[in-house]
């Protein structure tokens, strides 16, 4: 990751609509913001436990919780800018929005530009002390830091193979989510410049997992029973901070 890259804000997508949810992330990380995407409340809940945003782009209208209880329930306890998206701008909603504790409120349907121009309108307001912040996972004793990709516990670093950094960039950079063999592979093919050649896909399967295994070894109180670095069986791992 760039230097450039570390610095620039990083943003929550919460929206129950997949194809919205990825062209925002697309056109957002396009315009130089990283982008973490949550399909609904619960999910967003998870990733800000473990993760600091600069800003919250949140839809309203979802089903289960909807954006206007999180967004109430978010201001208990974190300042971080909320952005309420919704398909209904009537006064009445918006103003609701604002009183639940959002900063800003646009909605449906939008023009890009005009979001991004109010994302950073939000992020120019916010004090320096707000948006700055390194960006943690917690799980349990341990501490991964991902602006440098460093595991600590305590003031005491974990050592990491190359192999084990570039699984813990994957995993951090999508918290909450399961990710697929298949995906590793390709990430891990990435990062060593190339990737598996297709007849070595039954092999690569079976490396990932040897690498999951001496991973759960630095991160798990019991590898035998992992807590954070999860098998969703069929599908692929999740990695599941505090």
């Amino acid at each position: 990751m760039t230097a450039q890259a570390q610095n620039a804000p990083h943003l929550l997508i919460v929206d129950d609509d997949e194809r919205i949810r990825g062209l925002l992330q697309k056109f957002l990380i396009r315009n130089g913001f990283l982008v973490t995407p949550a399909r609904d409340a619960a999910h967003a809940r998870r990733l800000l436990a473990g993760l600091e945003f600069n800003l919250i782009v949140l839809d309203v209208m979802m089903p289960g919780e909807d954006g206007l209880s999180l967004t109430r329930d978010l201001r208990k306890r974190m300042a971080t800018p909320i952005l309420l998206l919704t398909a209904r701008g009537e006064t009445r909603e918006r103003i609701e929005g604002l009183e639940a504790g959002a900063d800003d409120y646009l909605p449906k349907p939008f023009e890009p530009k005009e979001l991004l121009l109010r994302i950073n309108a939000i992020l120019r307001r916010v004090p320096e002390a707000v948006q700055a912040g390194p960006k943690y996972l917690q799980l349990g004793p341990l501490r991964y830091d991902q602006d440098r990709g460093e595991l600590w516990s305590g003031e005491t670093p974990v050592r990491l193979t190359a192999t084990e950094v570039a699984l813990m960039r994957i995993f951090a950079t999508r918290a909450g989510e399961v990710v697929s063999r298949t995906d590793l592979i390709e990430e891990l093919g990435r990062d060593r410049g190339g990737s598996a050649p297709a007849d070595e896909a039954g092999a690569g399967d079976r490396a990932v997992d040897v690498q999951i295994t001496r991973l759960r070894r630095k991160i798990e109180p019991d590898p035998r029973e992992p807590r954070y670095l999860q098998t969703v069986r069929g599908l692929g791992y999740m990695l599941a901070p505090d």
